[in-house]
């Protein structure tokens, strides 16, 4: 089914209606608090990306809202179920993908759907007419029959996404779900997850790569210790954060450094503003009008410096990160949140739910 959308980021077409609202969400984790008044909204068909560095928060609001921690106090509903209240309820309309693909090794690719279709009560008919349809979809046909220990990363994520599909959920939640994975295979993994959201699934994602929020969300919320420090659109944050920046590339790469201390020294855009970006082979530096742009290239000029090319760009998500939160996501190999406890232990996709509700 071919489907045109006005906003080529899922997302772009949500209805309106929220199928999670959050108000007043706190937890504590001993003197830590991991949650400290969070509100948040994510509305029908659309990808709410959740920014924040280790420690701020994340996994412990995905847990949360996925029934398998309760909050010391607060309000969250998802897909109009409340999560205390109602948690077996909600656990038939959401999925969950944790940072690591959590299948099980000895049994095959269609075993394992096959097992969480009917740990989620589907006929056996149904279990497995659902789980080949997931495997096709997934890419996965082929590999079906094989133990999932010979998977490679990318298919055992893929994998992964297929079991958190099994009941078509309306809500899935996505912790950081390309956490270690190469270039090609996160690729991969956004596409699907695309995929979802063009069939009106609505995805709640954690991640601390910038691209990934890029690719996939046209909404932010960025948390930092606990709360809550930005909302919006990555543009609307972006703009948020003031300004352009000038992104320079003299003629001789040589110059690179004379161009940056050019500008510092015609005081044009503040001392020490301009920097060097050795791996475009440019100088970044920040503008606030379409004169101060004019000034810096007669400053160059005067200087007998050759430019190549030169052009105005909005801060980059990761520019905007660190002025918001004062520092920069850390290294995305760490998954560990330590304001969760329990954070790096893995849960189980499909089957985490079943066992939370005993």
């Amino acid at each position: 089914m071919t489907r045109i959308d006005k906003d080529p980021r899922p997302g772009g077409n949500g209805t309106g209606a929220h199928a999670v609202t959050v108000r007043g969400l706190v937890k504590h984790y001993g003197e830590t608090k991991a949650l400290d008044g969070v509100d948040l909204d994510v509305r029908e068909g659309t990808v709410r990306g959740v920014l924040g560095p280790n420690g701020a928060g994340k996994t412990t609001l995905v847990r949360i809202l996925s029934t398998l921690l309760v909050p010391d106090s607060g309000r969250a509903t998802v897909a109009g179920f409340d999560v205390v209240r109602q948690p077996r309820r909600l656990r038939r309309v959401i999925g969950l993908t944790g940072q690591y693909a959590s299948v099980d090794e000895k049994l095959s690719g269609r075993e394992n759907l096959y097992l969480i279709g009917r740990l989620l009560d589907l006929p056996r008919k149904d279990a497995r007419t659902r789980a080949d349809e997931l495997l096709e979809r997934f890419s996965l046909t082929e590999a079906a029959k094989r133990p999932a220990s010979t998977y490679s990363g990318g298919m055992r994520r893929r994998l992964d996404l297929a079991a958190s599909m099994i009941g078509s959920p309306s809500v899935l939640f996505l912790d950081e779900p390309t956490t270690g994975l190469d270039p090609r295979t996160r690729f991969e993994v956004w596409t699907e997850v695309k995929r979802m959201v063009r069939d009106g699934v609505t995805v709640l994602l954690t991640t601390q790569y910038m691209e990934e929020a890029e690719q996939l969300a046209n909404e932010l919320t960025v948390i930092d210790r606990g709360k809550v420090i930005a909302n919006g659109g990555i543009d609307e944050l972006k703009a948020r954060v003031g300004g352009r920046v000038l992104r320079i590339r003299p003629a001789d790469p040589l110059e690179l450094r004379p161009t940056a201390t050019a500008l510092d020294d015609f005081g044009l855009t503040g001392p020490g503003s301009a920097t060097v970006d050795p791996a475009t082979g440019t100088v970044v530096v920040p503008i606030l009008s379409d004169e101060q742009l004019t000034a810096v290239v007669g400053a160059l000029t005067a200087r007998g410096i050759t430019l190549s090319d030169l052009a105005t760009e909005l801060p980059s998500l990761d520019e905007v990160f660190l002025s918001l939160t004062g520092h920069r996501a850390t290294d995305p190999s760490d998954p560990t949140d330590p304001s969760d406890p329990g954070a790096s232990q893995d849960v189980p996709a499909g089957r985490s739910y079943e066992e939370a509700a005993v």
